[in-house]
This record gives C-alpha cells, structure tokens and sequence, in this order.
C-alpha cells in the first residue's frame, strides 16, 4: 500500500502535464546522507510489487516493498519524500565528511 500527500499529487501532476504518465519507481538509493527511498521513471520488472495510487503507478522490488510497507509519499522544500517502516541506517557526519566523492 501506498499513501500520496494531497501535496505530493500536486507535484505529479505537474510534473506529468502534458505527457503520458510513465510508471514511477521506488527504490533504495545511497548517499553522503546514508540509504533512502528515491523515486526514478522506470518500466515495471517481473519481481516488482504495482501500486496504483491516486492515478499515478507506483513499482517497487517485492522484497524490499515487504520490508518497507505502508509507503507514504510526501513532498516537501527538498523534494519529495517517501515515508516507510524500513530501518534505514543514517550516515554520521554529513556530506562534509563523505570520503566517496559523491559531495562535491
């Protein structure tokens, strides 16, 4: 299951006025930050789990979906945000401290 804010439909819409609206994939994504959920247009895969929400189709590799439901996607002044019950470990120290060169 999948919650979208009235806020992050807005953004969606938007984002898709005027273009057909492609599948929109969760996944877990690393950074300077640590792991989090990110969004990407992508085409559905045999192993995904499918979530239809508020018009829009959500996909999500089924292992990962199973660890992490519900799923509650928010937009906020950083972009979007996608809430779930998935124990992400947070990296220490931030960006300045980031030795993979992701930072800058």
């Amino acid at each position: 299951m999948i919650e979208v804010t009235p806020t992050a439909v807005e953004q969606l819409t938007e984002y898709f006025a005027g273009k057909d609206r492609e599948p929109i994939r969760i996944y877990l994504a690393n950074g300077c930050g640590g792991p989090k959920l990110a969004l990407a247009l992508d085409e559905a895969r045999d192993e995904d789990e499918i979530m239809e929400a508020q018009g829009f189709s959500f996909m999500m590799d089924k292992e990962l979906y199973d660890q992490a439901k519900p799923l509650t996607l928010d937009f906020n002044q950083m972009g979007f945000d996608v809430k779930s019950s998935l124990a992400l470990p947070s990296a220490s120290g931030g960006c300045s401290s980031c030795s993979s060169g992701c930072c800058g």
